[in-house]
């Protein structure tokens, strides 16, 4: 699943860790979601989009081949 995360994150000028913070995640995580190596889960999904104050469809988009 492609996401908007890391370019959100920049915008307001944020390390992966603060955001972590935010989310109450380690920064592991959050650096695991913006490469792609991980998707949230979906109560974190929601966390992810009030936090930009976004849809969870404006952040995360599927990929290519998982359109059929």
């Amino acid at each position: 699943m492609r996401n908007k995360l890391r370019g959100l994150r920049q915008n307001l000028k944020w390390s992966q860790g603060r955001l972590a913070d935010e989310l109450g995640v380690s920064r592991q995580t959050v650096n695991a979601i913006e490469n792609k190596k991980y998707d949230p889960s979906l109560p974190l999904a929601f966390k992810i989009s009030r936090l930009f104050n976004l849809s969870i469809e404006e952040i995360f988009l599927p990929d290519e081949d998982d359109l059929g």
